[in-house]
C-alpha cells in the first residue's frame, strides 16, 4: 500500500509538551529548569486524573463523600482523589515548597523547603458534573516564593497578587483532555494522546476573539443579580445571543476563549462578595485571559489588580471577549 503525504500514517506526531517546555527553556539562558519540571509534574498529575475520570463509573468514584469541604460545599469522591494526586505529584517532584488547595483549610507543606515555587490549585472544578459525564477541570497557579529559600513557606508566598504569577493554566477533562498554560508570554493548548501517554501541542498561541455571541451564567440566579447585570443579560437576549452554561468554570471559560463569549459569576444577595475563589480560580484564569486578549474584571477593577488578604477569598468574575466584557461594565456603571 502506498502511503501518501496526506495519509494519517504519514502525518507527524506533533510537538509534545516535554519537547515544547525544553525548547522554551533554552530560549531563556537564565532558566535553571525548576519551573519546567514543575509544569511536567502538573501534567503528570493531569494524566492520572484523566485515567481516574475515565474509569470513575466503573470503580465507584462518582458521588459525594457525605462531608463538606472548607468552602461549605459537598465534597465529591473525585475531589479528594484529585487533591491527593496533585499534592503527591508536586511533593514528589520536589519543585514546590508549599501548596494551597480548595479542598484544604491550611497550607500543604511539601517538605521541599529549598524549592523556589508555591502552587495554588483547584484540583477538580465542577466535580459534581462527573455523575452525568459532563466536562470538569483542574485550575493551577504558580508563584516564585518571597520567603527565604530553605525556610518554611508562609501565607506571604501565596498573597502576592495576581500579577506576580509566573505561570498559570488549567486542564480540561472532556471529550478530550486538554492542558492550557502560560508562563507570561502567550498561551498554548496541549491535547492528551492516551495511546502515546503524551500531551501534544494542538492549540498554539491561543487568541480569544475580540467579540462573541455566547453568554454563560446561572440564569436561575437572575433575580438576585444587580440591576446592571440583569440589564446586560436582557440586551444579550434582544440581540439573540446564545446562552451556554455548563456549570464547570474551566469548560465554560475554555469554550468562550476559543469561540468568543463572556462568562459571568456576579455577586448575589446570598454571596455579596461573589462565590468564585480568587487565588486558585479567578487569578489563574485572569492571567491566561490577559495572555490571550481576553478581559477579566470584577465589574469595578481588573481581577489581577485585587490585593488578596486570605487563602479562600472570593470574588465576582466577568471574563471573556473584550468587547462583551466592556459592554457589561458599561451597564454596571
Amino acid at each position: 500500500m502506498e502511503i501518501t503525504a496526506s495519509h494519517p500514517l504519514a502525518l507527524p506526531v506533533g510537538v509534545t509538551l516535554d519537547r515544547y517546555i525544553m525548547h522554551r527553556q533554552t530560549a531563556f539562558p537564565y532558566a535553571t529548569g525548576e519551573l519546567s519540571q514543575l509544569l511536567r509534574d502538573i501534567a503528570l498529575a493531569g494524566k492520572i486524573i484523566h485515567r481516574e475520570v475515565n474509569r470513575a463509573g466503573l470503580i465507584d468514584l462518582t458521588g459525594g463523600m457525605g462531608i463538606q469541604n472548607v468552602q461549605g460545599e459537598s465534597q465529591q469522591k473525585l475531589d479528594m482523589i484529585a487533591n491527593i494526586r496533585f499534592s503527591r505529584a508536586l511533593k514528589n517532584g520536589g519543585e514546590a515548597c508549599a501548596i494551597i488547595s480548595e479542598e484544604e483549610e491550611e497550607i500543604i507543606y511539601t517538605g521541599n523547603n529549598h524549592a523556589k515555587y508555591v502552587v495554588a490549585m483547584d484540583p477538580l472544578d465542577g466535580s459534581s458534573n462527573i455523575d452525568v459525564n459532563v466536562s470538569i477541570g483542574t485550575i493551577f497557579s504558580i508563584y516564585r516564593r518571597v520567603t527565604p529559600i530553605g525556610t518554611q513557606p508562609t501565607m506571604a508566598d501565596f498573597l502576592q497578587g495576581g500579577r506576580r504569577q509566573v505561570a498559570a493554566g488549567y486542564i480540561l477533562y472532556g471529550s478530550s483532555t486538554i492542558l492550557v498554560y502560560s508562563t507570561g508570554h502567550n498561551a498554548n493548548g496541549f491535547t492528551y494522546d492516551a495511546s502515546l501517554g503524551e500531551f501534544i501541542l494542538s492549540h498554539p498561541d491561543i487568541q480569544c476573539p475580540a467579540d462573541g455571541q455566547i453568554y454563560s451564567c446561572n440564569d436561575g440566579n437572575l433575580d438576585d443579580y444587580e440591576p446592571g447585570v440583569q440589564a446586560y443579560l436582557s440586551a444579550c437576549r434582544r440581540k439573540k445571543y446564545t446562552a451556554r452554561y455548563i456549570g464547570s468554570l474551566v469548560a465554560d471559560f475554555h469554550r468562550n476563549l476559543l469561540k468568543g463569549g463572556i462568562y459571568l459569576y456576579p455577586p448575589t444577595k446570598k454571596n455579596p462578595d461573589g462565590k468564585l475563589r480568587l487565588l486558585y480560580e479567578a487569578f489563574p484564569l485572569a492571567f491566561l485571559a490577559e495572555m490571550t486578549g481576553c478581559v477579566a474584571t470584577t465589574g469595578q477593577q481588573s481581577i489581577l489588580d485585587i490585593k488578596p488578604d486570605s487563602f479562600h477569598q472570593r470574588t465576582p468574575l466577568y471574563i471573556g471577549s473584550p468587547v462583551m466584557v466592556e459592554n457589561l461594565v458599561g451597564f454596571l456603571a
